[in-house]
């Protein structure tokens, strides 16, 4: 009897897992035993009593005479997929706010990121959904990095991404060239019904593990970033003429005569920002932000813009620059290069000792570069050194001084994060470990791009209301979520310090004096790192214009178009509106807006990972090197530490802290021993030892000391 009611219930499963995947057509019992391959006749009219059963119990729908089909399936949705590491998925869709969650065998064929359609339907979890994919409808990626393995009769590729369940097959004659054990770039090409693995063909021959262009490469390929330009956008770039036509020069505005100079890192070749300084007679001062105008190179509609679009920003490896457009334009035609004529877009102010903006102006010039200076030598100028700029530098500082104590009163917030750097080997290996630091010559130049950012903005975002409003790209920073920030708040009242959130103000006003004490203490990049997470994400939309950060009510991005495709973006809608061009198709600009936003991001993931990799490869020969360090993140597996010395961050695994059982303390960001009550939590200092280094995972591994 037992036996018998087994089988009822597993064919009862089964007759409901046909039903789910058939949607909303119905079946008759001998489909749903077609379906199933079932063909003996006891067996069959099994599948028909159970469909009569479930239609009395209100599990199925009885549509038309002998037709069924699963009533809780009466939601279609349409999802991203969130894979797990055991190979279940969340669908998160715009229809809940809960994500869906679709057990292993339920997710198909589906990868991370692809846009499925499923059934969504009531989980014997109370309140909670499940659901089961039916379809997909467009894959995330296609393209997968990986080391090759090759045996005689077949080869496959095990992947980098950890959320990449699946190896991928490659047959012989697909291998392009590739070696066993090397690193590649594998499209999927197939993935034949049935099979637990994709096929697919070698596209790129990276290099051998461990090799540093080839690990740099399969970072920027599994980010999906393009290792070339195509052919024809090359030629569209060298095309270009490289003499600035008389005819359009006449059309500009000529601050050839003006002093101008350039303040970049030394190593910067693409130089798309300049800073003109006069002092007019009536004691203020025109200071000139020159912008390499990239939009009169690169047309609308054609391969360079299409090709600069998708890929939305230059990407920044530890090693390298993946510019958003070609060497010629980035490096040569757009950059404000020294002792040359360069064409600009220009916002240009007068300003009063006190940085008052008295008047301003925008529109297209032409100018000429009389020195290039890199941020050291700004500094040492600065600092008391000699230079033929060094009164008109002086003079920018202050006024750049008096901007920034404006800002803060209103409002702003000064996030001084810490930025690592290393110092690499000719082969790209990493020999040292440094934080740069970003003193007042940085902030100068940051001083007056945001000038000019926010002036652009209000231009535009003042011009109408209502249906008369412009449409225009705004750089965009919301409010912080009330409930992360009070997380914050609470975790920053245990080291002593108290942010007070009764108005925005004065949340900026605390969030700023935090960040002024715990400058230079063990706990500054844990504070800061956390206190940034606690904000929203600032993004490109039309929808909003002002940025809750910089304590701004209108803010863009006008300033870096040979490296951010929004600012390209920025200067069209300027100069078609300077020119009394009627309002632009918001919703299509939304789009492009929202497509920068996203690559911004995976430039923004691409560029940690570079820096993930650098750091185990900098710890690779430290094994068993004791350093001090800081608790920087908690997790239900274990806690990462941030070493004080060279920033690179590691775990801890609990499996590894023998002394007690420890579990995650997630409100307080604590892990804490079951037994002896052993707290570590966010903040504190612990001793660690290097236990392993895994540079395929780009992850350390620490052995907790005390």
């Amino acid at each position: 009897m037992a036996k018998n009611n087994t089988f009822k219930n597993i064919l009862s499963q089964l007759v409901t897992d046909v039903l789910r995947t058939a949607g909303n057509q119905a079946l008759n019992y001998k489909q749903v035993s077609g379906k199933l391959n079932i063909t003996d006749q006891e067996s069959r009219l099994g599948i028909q009593d159970i469909l009569k059963e479930g239609t009395r119990s209100g599990r199925f729908k009885e549509v038309s005479k002998g037709k069924y089909i699963l009533k809780e399936l009466r939601t279609i949705v349409v999802g991203r997929v969130d894979m797990t590491s055991d190979g279940s998925a969340y669908i998160v869709t715009e229809e809940f706010d809960e994500d869906i969650y679709v057990p292993p065998r339920k997710v198909r064929n589906a990868l991370n990121g692809d846009i499925v359609k499923i059934h969504a339907y009531e989980s014997k979890r109370e309140g909670k959904k499940e659901g089961e994919v039916i379809e997909i409808l467009e894959r995330s990626r296609t393209n997968f990095t990986g080391v090759l393995k090759v045996s005689p009769r077949f080869a496959f590729l095990i992947t980098d991404d950890r959320k990449m369940l699946h190896d991928i097959f490659v047959p012989l004659e697909d291998l392009n060239g590739a070696k066993d054990n090397e690193k590649v770039v594998v499209s999927i090409t197939d993935w034949p019904p049935g099979s637990k693995n994709p096929v697919g063909k070698v596209e790129h021959v990276l290099g051998f593990q461990g090799e540093n262009d080839a690990e740099m490469n399969a970072i920027l390929a599994d980010f999906g970033f393009p290792l070339s330009f195509p052919k024809n956008v090359e030629e569209e770039s060298n095309a270009l003429p490289a003499e600035l036509p008389s005819k359009e020069i006449k059309k500009r505005k000529d601050f050839r005569d003006k002093l101008t100079f350039t303040i970049d890192p030394f190593d910067a070749k693409d130089f798309d920002d300049a800073i003109s300084f006069d002092r007019l007679e009536n004691g203020n001062y025109e200071i000139g932000v020159h912008i390499a105008d990239v939009t009169y190179y690169v047309q609308p509609d054609t391969a360079l813009d299409h090709e600069a679009f998708e890929r939305g920003t230059s990407v920044y490896l530890v090693d390298r620059v993946i510019p958003m457009l070609p060497e010629r334009l980035s490096n040569n035609l757009c950059s404000l290069r020294p002792n040359e004529d360069k064409f600009c877009f220009s916002a240009v102010f007068e300003l009063d000792e006190k940085a008052n903006v008295r008047s301003e102006w925008f529109g297209k010039t032409i100018i000429h570069s009389d020195k290039r200076m890199s941020y050291e030598d700004a500094q040492e100028v600065i600092e008391g050194g000699d230079s033929d700029v060094k009164e008109q530098l002086l003079t920018l500082n202050q006024l750049a001084h008096t901007m920034r104590a404006k800002r803060f009163k209103n409002g702003a917030i000064s996030f001084e994060s810490v930025e690592t750097k290393f110092h690499l080997d000719e082969n790209g290996k990493p020999i040292g470990v440094y934080v740069r630091e970003r003193k007042d010559a940085h902030k100068l130049i940051e001083d007056f791009m945001l000038l000019a950012n926010k002036r652009v903005a209000e231009f535009i975002g003042k011009k109408g209301k209502g249906k008369k409003k412009l449409p225009f790209v705004y750089r965009s920073h919301d409010v912080p979520n009330e409930s992360s920030l009070s997380n914050f708040t609470q975790f920053a009242s245990r080291f002593g310090y108290k942010i007070n959130t009764n108005t925005s103000k004065e949340t900026a006003h605390s969030l700023n004096k935090l960040m002024s004490d715990i400058e230079g203490k063990k706990e500054q990049n844990v504070l800061t790192q956390l206190a940034i997470r606690s904000m929203a994400k600032a993004v490109y939309t039309t929808k909003s214009s002002s940025h809750y950060g910089l304590g701004f009510d209108y803010y863009t991005h006008f300033t870096s178009p040979i490296r951010r495709y929004p600012d390209m973006m920025v200067h069209r809608l300027l100069e078609h509106y300077l020119a009394d061009g009627a309002a632009v198709n918001e919703e299509a600009y939304e789009k492009m807006a929202t497509h920068a936003s996203q690559m911004e991001k995976r430039a923004a993931d691409a560029e940690r990972a570079s820096v993930k990799y650098k750091q185990a490869e900098y710890l690779q020969d430290q094994i068993g090197t004791e350093y001090m360090g800081i608790v920087s993140g908690v997790t239900e597996w274990g806690m990462y530490v941030e070493i004080e010395e060279n920033k690179c961050e590691g775990m801890i695994r609990l499996r590894d802290m023998r002394d007690d059982f420890y579990s995650l303390d997630e409100k307080n960001y604590a892990i804490i021993g079951q037994r002896k009550k052993k707290k570590y939590q966010l903040g504190d200092e612990v001793r660690v030892k290097v236990k392993h280094v895994d540079l395929m995972k780009r992850q350390i591994d620490f052995i907790l000391l005390s």
